[in-house]
């Protein structure tokens, strides 16, 4: 397998900017994956590195080779694509094999690499079939087979799951988790889901209009985004935003908005002082929130009167949809029998892992 690094690449389609001046590295062994909205660069960046967009600037490396000016079929890379890609008239033994056909390898060498792909992925019953009598997961195995049997020195994912149902997508997530640890591969995974990203990179980049917002493992960027837009788009459901104004009371600290009042704890106060009589953005994810504070530390927990607008119940927990003045906002909990819509409540916030942004840059302050 080999390193990825991506030196001050950009893309431009005419006058506009697709993707600007990214800098990425991608270790051996790495699952990467490249997440965020449509349009913000993520596909484009992987079509560059498979050699299907040209490079407008900068440098692509795979392994100590740089392969700007290479052509796809000699970046010893493989693609597995959204739409599969299948050949509707050929066996799914003649799919994987077709490639290495066109490079006139022995055919006992092509044989053994087929099976053994078909071995790792669970296909062997149905490599007489063709692509119309698979189903939508079988057909994904196929093309991942198609891609394994290359033993290429990366493997691109162009968002392989998102013609799955739901069901089929959770399983799917697992056995290219799967498949990463017994290949030991080079993965680059472009997806606009951050479930998927979460729950299976080893470490995420973050894209936003073309550009690289964050880089990191999953949990760091969940727990330390950089920004408001990473700590908006990491986590599901999404965190919740209020506006408002950082004011000195007496001996206390609050931030205050339209409709509510907050108390900032003692342990924030140093990070927060030169924001004092400035407005900033406050975020609260929807898992932080508690009927009553759960017997930790109470000085580290401000309360928030909400109004109940919707209850979704999950099982074990539910979705509250409340509103704080003119502040749609939602909670993740377990208990919510003693709530019912339209109730006037009163909710507790652990301050201690809430997160505050500059309004005029966007950047985190804590």
């Amino acid at each position: 397998m080999a390193k990825v690094v991506l030196k001050n690449f950009w893309k431009k389609f005419k006058n506009t900017v697709a993707v600007e001046d990214l800098c990425v590295e991608i270790e051996d062994r790495d699952f990467a994956v490249l997440v965020g909205p449509s349009g913000c660069g993520k596909t484009t960046t992987l079509r560059a590195i498979a050699g299907l967009e040209k490079v407008t600037s900068g440098e692509i490396y795979i392994g100590d080779t740089m392969v700007n000016d290479f052509l796809p079929k000699d970046r010893n890379i493989a693609m597995v694509f959204q739409n599969y890609a299948l050949y509707p008239h050929m066996t799914v033994y003649d799919n994987m094999a077709f490639g290495l056909k066109l490079q006139k390898l022995p055919k006992e060498e092509i044989d053994e690499r087929v099976q053994e792909a078909a071995r790792i992925l669970d296909i062997e019953p149905l490599i007489g079939r063709k692509p119309k009598q698979l189903s939508g997961g079988q057909r994904q195995r196929v093309a991942v087979g198609r891609a394994i049997v290359r033993k290429p020195k990366v493997f691109l994912f162009d968002e392989p799951l998102s013609n799955l149902d739901a069901k089929l997508r959770v399983s799917m997530r697992a056995e290219i988790s799967k498949l990463h640890k017994r290949l030991g591969a080079t993965i680059i995974y472009v997806t606009h889901d951050q479930i998927e990203a979460m729950t299976m990179a080893t470490k995420i980049f973050v894209m936003n209009h073309g550009k690289l917002q964050q880089a990191g493992p999953p949990l760091e960027l969940y727990r330390s985004p950089a920004n408001r837009f990473v700590a908006g788009f990491i986590g599901s459901p999404a965190m919740n935003f209020m506006e408002g104004k950082l004011q000195k009371g007496d001996n206390d600290l609050f931030m205050e908005g339209n409709g509510y009042k907050l108390r900032v704890c003692d342990k924030l106060r140093d990070n927060l002082k030169d924001y004092v009589n400035r407005e900033i953005t406050f975020g609260a994810r929807p898992e932080d929130f508690y009927i009553q504070p759960p017997g930790r530390d109470s000085d580290t927990f401000a309360s928030l009167k909400v109004k109940v607008e919707v209850i979704e119940p999950l099982g074990e927990e539910s979705y509250v949809h409340f509103t704080v003045g003119n502040n749609t906002m939602i909670a993740k909990m377990r208990s919510t029998e003693l709530m019912q819509v339209g109730d006037e409540a009163t909710l507790y916030i652990d301050m201690l892992k809430t997160h505050f942004f500059d309004v005029e840059t966007s950047l985190t302050i804590i």
